[in-house]
């Protein structure tokens, strides 16, 4: 069994990811700084979930550490630096990252710091203790506002809208040099709006569940028109867990094979929910794509990955989860 580092854990792709992990009973040690970035009670539901496990079943090997990926002598004070080696580790999973395209317009810095510095000290780590694989956790926003759709890997992505796209396109570059100087293999995944069970509830998906079955506004922004390519959670992390092989250096789409209108979506979750949603409109923002569509033939030809969870499945999945946990989730923050 491998033992993998996992950045984000408390994230909703790292939970899911670190947790498949360790049903394959593989070591994982996580590592998140549980920024208030969004609601922490939900990261910390994430992470009490794996923590408990592990503390039930003494096989699953779970681990965590508080730090932050962008404070190079915090992450060496808690034994991920050159100067200490533990455990050897078979990769790096770094899902930790600082995510939202509106709130990245607001303070870029911690978007710089958090996705591209963080990145340069985990890629540091890997070179200092010959650790061979990295994973990045990159981002459809990378294309920018003029895509073909459905969007392949060679699309251009060097006109980012917003500083959370550019600090993705910088990690990725400086994967590339790793890979380049030292042989570190990498996989970069760029991903299409991830939803699902227990997920960001700063992103349209939770937000909506929630507005709707409490009876709150929604807010829309724009006419609805816009579009995605939705991505079950679970999909992800199987996607994520198969880009572990040794590859080279390659970047691969993982997005949803179905797409629809955020007018359409809001629609469906009308009906699934059994509630009317209270929609007030807003100006579109400028820093969100109208479209995003992913186009997944290499993530097929590479891993032998498809998406296999229908739009309508996962979103069921997502209202389950939310009445089951609907005493502490309709109190989350979605502002």
């Amino acid at each position: 069994m491998a033992h993998y580092i996992v950045t984000g854990v408390a994230g909703f792709i790292g939970a899911r990811v670190a947790e498949l992990l360790l049903d394959a009973n593989h070591t994982v040690t996580g590592i998140d700084n549980l920024n208030d970035a969004y609601d922490v009670r939900i990261k910390q539901w994430r992470l009490q979930r794996l923590i408990d496990t592990s503390v039930h079943d003494p096989g699953r090997r779970f681990t965590f550490h508080q730090v932050d990926i962008s404070d190079k002598t915090a992450m060496q004070e808690a034994g991920f630096g050159a100067h200490r080696k533990g455990e050897p580790v078979d990769a790096v999973i770094n899902l930790a990252a600082r995510a939202g395209v509106r709130q990245a317009v607001e303070n870029p810095w911690v978007y710089v710091e958090t996705n591209t510095t963080g990145t340069l000290n985990l890629l540091e780590l890997c070179h200092w203790q010959g650790i061979p694989k990295f994973v990045l956790a990159s981002t459809s926003s990378i294309y920018g506002a003029d895509a073909p759709l459905p969007t392949a890997e060679d699309a251009n992505s060097d006109r980012p809208l917003q500083a959370y796209a550019a600090s993705k396109k910088g990690a990725e570059a400086m994967c590339h040099v790793y890979h380049y100087l030292y042989q570190l293999d990498v996989t970069i995944f760029r991903f299409f709006t991830v939803y699902g069970p227990a997920g960001r509830p700063d992103m349209s998906m939770f937000r909506f569940v929630q507005w709707i079955s409490e009876g709150k506004s929604l807010r829309l922004y724009g006419d609805g028109e816009q579009s995605r390519g939705f991505t079950y959670i679970d999909d992800i992390a199987r996607g994520v867990i198969l880009g572990l092989k040794p590859l080279g250096y390659e970047i691969i789409n993982l997005g949803g094979h179905e797409t629809i209108t955020i007018n359409q979506l809001i629609t469906m979750l009308e009906e699934l929910i059994g509630q009317k949603a209270q929609v007030q409109r807003y100006p579109a923002n400028p820093a969100d794509m109208s479209a995003n569509w992913a186009n997944v033939e290499k993530a097929r030809r590479l891993l032998g990955w498809s998406p296999q969870v229908s739009l309508k499945e996962g979103v069921a999945n997502l209202i389950d989860w939310y009445q089951r946990e609907r005493s502490w989730a309709s109190q989350v923050d979605t502002a």
